[in-house]
């Protein structure tokens, strides 16, 4: 399988008015095909959790003694009210309870995601981005599907962590792998539609909800979330062409040693050297802090706008005078359709980015999505309460989030050497996420408890809003971040 030089393809590919993809040889283009597929299906694998999330926490927490605690609860301090008025009070406190839950999930699921991207990340740099890429695809993979044999909430929470495991190594070994066969020309542009497509992941995992929630509502299964965890097995086949022709960049094989057998080999994957050289270990703890800022804004926030709309949907449906059946079917159905055009809108973020940002610079643009991310999530949060304002809010709010995820694919490999390429985008964007675990039990924790005590949806608004405050995280640190645009790869 041919390569490109590992001082970089741009020597011999020099004409910088072609499109990005025009002249690039067939083993590139196989690289980005697969890298963008290990990170595609990684991304459906995370959707699938956060349409799957509160339905499954849901089932899983009925019957429990914490639920019947709570019903007793109800009982003795409700004595004299009807039926309804208690029903009323129990879906209450008890959907908050999910909220809690979902939040300690979700928390806990970030922290596999965080170990497992540094563990793997080092190890990319270590034995190479092939063989590490192999590894994550089978691990998130395998354990997405083990998720549906779920018992109760903690062996839900366990199956979520050892999924996060591999999750988290797919970015930073995917990204390093783009960005070393590219030519220099060709790279911002390439990773910026790497990132774009894995929203395309995302609204697979989407219209898998779609399809099930109309099978739910008319019978045809019960339990969707368990089989929206199946089909995340799917990816598995992936590791087929990992195994049989995926080769390791050129750049990699040189760092290590292995290129022409003229060079030296270098010590890779050192975290000593990561944050014993000056300049690496700034732009790593750069990098880590604006990742923090848009995956808290992503993940602790931007995400759990699918409660707030399940929220608004099943307002609107119960309305109707629907079964709770039929509303539950309609519920997973409309959950998926806010999950496509947000992630329709987060396609168009990504795109927006990478064009925006050879146009400026990486630090206006990260400057300019930091802003519109906090208004519009903002924005969303306090108004979204009609069945329309989903189409519109929704969409909106996926486009600012996501402009951020487009600047660390492009942004975060051009900030560290080859010998310590996966290591550096690894800590970047996994130790941002160990920090970021916090966010979603914060979430959770303000609306079941801090704003406990105003109405439905209020909590989950005031909550939305008070976490969009480490927005300024990001703008504050950019003063100190390098600016790469135009730059090479350093070595």
């Amino acid at each position: 399988m041919l390569h490109e030089s590992p001082r970089g393809p741009s020597a011999t590919q020099d004409s910088r008015n072609l499109p990005w993809f025009k002249g690039l040889s067939p083993s590139i283009w196989f690289v980005f095909v697969v890298a963008a597929l290990g990170w595609l299906f990684d991304t459906m694998d995370q959707q699938l959790f956060a349409l799957a999330r509160k339905p499954a926490i849901t089932q899983l927490l009925r019957g429990t003694e914490e639920d019947l605690t709570l019903q007793r609860d109800i009982e003795q301090t409700l004595p004299t009210a009807s039926e309804p008025e208690r029903k009323k009070v129990y879906n209450e406190r008890f959907g908050r309870k999910v909220d809690e839950y979902s939040g300690y999930a979700t928390s806990i699921f970030m922290i596999g995601w965080a170990i497992g991207g540094i563990f793997f990340g080092i190890l990319g740099d270590k034995v190479g981005r092939a063989r590490t890429m192999l590894l994550t695809v089978l691990c998130y993979s395998l354990f997405t599907g083990l998720s549906a044999l779920s018992r109760g909430v903690w062996d839900f929470a366990f199956y979520r962590f050892l999924t996060g495991l591999g999750v988290g190594g797919q970015f930073a070994v995917g990204v390093a792998m783009v960005a070393e066969v590219m030519p220099d020309r060709s790279r911002p542009s390439a990773l910026g539609w790497l990132q774009a497509l894995s929203a395309v992941g995302n609204m697979m995992a989407a219209t898998t909800g779609i399809v099930l929630g109309q099978l739910e509502e008319r019978g045809i299964v019960s339990g969707a979330w368990k089989i929206m965890f199946l089909v995340g097995l799917a990816p598995a086949v992936l590791a087929i062409p990992i195994m049989t022709r995926l080769k390791e960049p050129e750049r990699w094989k040189s760092a290590a040693g292995g290129g022409d057998g003229s060079t030296k080999p270098q010590q890779l994957g050192s975290v000593s050297e990561l944050f014993g050289d000056p300049r690496w270990r700034k732009n790593a703890i750069v990098g880590m802090i604006l990742a923090l800022a848009g995956v808290v804004g992503l993940w602790g926030i931007g995400f759990f706008s699918f409660d707030l709309g399940r929220t608004v949907f099943r307002k609107h449906f119960e309305a109707q005078g629907l079964s709770p059946q039929e509303v539950n079917g309609k519920l997973t159905f409309w959950s998926g359709i806010m999950s496509l055009v947000q992630n329709a809108g987060g396609f168009l973020g990504v795109y927006t980015f990478s064009r925006v940002t050879q146009k400026i610079g990486r630090k206006p643009a990260f400057a300019i999505s930091f802003v519109i991310a906090a208004v519009a999530t903002m924005t969303t949060f306090w108004f979204l309460d009609s069945f329309w304002q989903v189409f519109v809010l929704i969409p909106i709010m996926g486009f600012c989030l996501m402009t951020l995820f487009g600047g660390y694919a492009i942004y975060f490999p051009e900030l560290f050497p080859t010998r310590l390429r996966s290591t550096g985008v690894s800590f970047c964007y996994n130790v941002g996420r160990l920090v970021a675990a916090a966010g979603p039990s914060a979430l959770g924790l303000l609306t079941s408890r801090v704003y406990s005590g105003y109405p439905d949806p209020m909590p989950q608004r005031y909550a939305g809003m008070t976490m969009c405050a480490v927005f300024a995280i990001g703008l504050l640190v950019l003063p100190f971040a390098p600016e790469t645009k135009d730059q090479p790869l350093p070595e």
